[in-house]
């Protein structure tokens, strides 16, 4: 697979842009207005968003992008009501075998980030056996954000590092890291949000402190290459300094 920096530009961009990212995160928005729109039940919204991961995913990775992160349901989710819950939960029952073979045959592998343990054990299978499944896949990570919030991640960590006695002095951003969910993974160079809305919604809190961010009012289900594209030109146009000057090298910083 390609390296980000060696995927040719896509048409109409400039030829003075930087790297294209290589960990892309989504928040998926738009799917009950997507629905709306066309006189439909909200969970044909739900069941079309689901239907556009794989595209969106195929188009990233075809563009070099090695992470794709998309905030599938958060923890703040379990306040819609019950039978929008009990369907998207419904939904993700029928398409996550189908789902899986498909992203397996297309060398992804799958991560599940959040905790499954409001799931039923039949889901909560489910989910681990698509990460075994895939997890010896070299092509593309895709990281599915589901009954995931960033403010929980963060108290789980501090839980985790205090129960392993881990002394004051020894923790430092690099050791914090390692008790999100993401440990091993690298945080997002872009964060793009659907449907219009321009908030971060409690997702990927401390990951996302250097993301750039693009909000674009196309509803999930309807996004597709042509906006991936204008996401992606949008950052390689953009001067990532990390808090530094441009020029100054960020070993510097203070």
């Amino acid at each position: 697979m390609p390296t980000a920096d060696s995927v040719p530009h896509s048409a109409g961009s400039h030829h003075d842009t930087g790297p294209l990212p290589h960990h892309v995160a989504i928040i998926m928005d738009g799917n009950g207005r997507w629905a709306a729109g066309r006189d439909l039940p909200r969970r044909a919204g739900h069941q079309q968003g689901v239907a556009n991961i794989r595209n969106v995913v195929r188009a990233l990775a075809k563009r070099g992008v090695s992470v794709v992160t998309l905030y599938a349901f958060s923890t703040e989710n379990w306040r819609r009501p019950t039978d929008e819950v009990d369907g998207l939960l419904a939904i993700l029952a029928e398409e996550i075998e189908p789902q899986t073979r498909e992203l397996h045959e297309a060398g992804v592998r799958l991560v599940h980030l959040g905790d499954p343990e409001p799931l039923n054990p039949a889901l909560q299978d489910a989910i681990a056996q698509a990460q075994q499944f895939t997890k010896h896949n070299t092509g593309v990570t895709l990281n599915i954000a589901f009954n995931y919030g960033g403010r929980g991640e963060i108290l789980r960590a501090v839980r985790r590092i205090l129960a392993d006695g881990v002394a004051p002095d020894s923790v430092d951003e690099s050791l914090f890291s390692r008790y999100l969910y993401t440990d091993g993974c690298p945080d997002p160079d872009l964060i793009i949000r659907t449907g219009g809305e321009q908030r971060l919604s409690n997702f990927l809190l401390w990951q996302a402190a250097y993301s750039e961010y693009y909000h674009t009012p196309v509803l999930w289900p309807d996004l597709d290459a042509d906006e991936l594209d204008r996401a992606l030109d949008d950052f390689r146009r953009r001067r990532r300094r990390f808090g530094a000057l441009d020029g100054q090298d960020r070993s510097s910083e203070g």
